[in-house]
């Protein structure tokens, strides 16, 4: 008499139903409508984009996001929309089980701010950065000869600066000559700092530091038109 393995049987039908169930699963999450682009801003708080201009973007290029297919969504492609904005550092898209449609972004940070015949931002990677309409950084401003295709010189400047207590609190403008000579201009005080190139820096840094505590205490500060770190181990001064 052939005996029937029910054990097998029942395994079986258990495995068939969890295929059907998967699939039928798949098929309608694949074909559930996505909402609205939900933004969230991550890192820097100060918003140089709005939700709304980056829910643009995003529709900009795909005609409409609300009620399209999760299957119908190139996510790669609307990631490398968002991050080819030159306002965005990166970009993350995705859509939750629900069908909410997510972007996470983050903003660049500037660290200057260029203000010559262009008035652009320098962000804390040396790159460039438009202005935005939103919200105007308090950064240094950077006058001179600049060359947005060049920023070496002007970034390692505003990059010390950004790190740095005193500079952060004492400079406010950064001016490049023609020939690359790079001064500075401090907070309520007539004279230029004239950094020359940017070799040695920490050490000009410094000894501009302890320059500008020696005169604070003699309360000479003011009598100085120009202040000259070129040359080694020493302040130059001119009155």
């Amino acid at each position: 008499m052939l005996r029937v393995n029910w054990n097998y049987i029942k395994m079986l039908v258990l495995s068939v139903v969890v295929i059907f169930l998967y699939a039928f699963s798949t098929h309608r999450n694949d074909g559930r409508k996505v909402s609205e682009p939900q933004v969230e801003f991550v890192g820097e708080n100060s918003l140089f984009l709005t939700h709304e201009n980056v829910s643009k973007l995003l529709i900009q290029n795909r005609k409409s996001l609300k009620n399209v297919p999760k299957e119908a969504l190139d996510l790669n492609e609307l990631e490398k929309a968002l991050k080819s904005n030159p306002m965005i550092k990166s970009a993350e898209v995705y859509v939750a089980v629900n069908g909410t449609f997510n972007a996470k972004v983050e903003q660049k940070t500037p660290i200057a701010r260029v203000n010559t015949n262009a008035s652009y931002y320098i962000d804390d990677e040396g790159s460039f950065m438009p202005l935005s309409s939103n919200y105007s950084a308090r950064v240094p401003l950077v006058t001179g000869y600049v060359d947005k295709n060049n920023l070496k010189n002007v970034f390692t400047i505003a990059k010390k600066i950004q790190n740095d207590e005193f500079l952060k609190k004492h400079v406010i403008e950064i001016y490049q000559s023609l020939d690359k000579d790079v001064f500075l201009k401090l907070r309520q005080c007539r004279f230029l700092v004239q950094l020359g190139d940017v070799k040695l820096l920490d050490k000009k840094i410094n000894n501009l530091k302890a320059f500008y505590l020696k005169s604070t205490k003699e309360g000479t500060l003011n009598e100085y038109r120009n202040v000259n770190l070129r040359f080694d181990n020493q302040v130059v001064c001119s009155r």
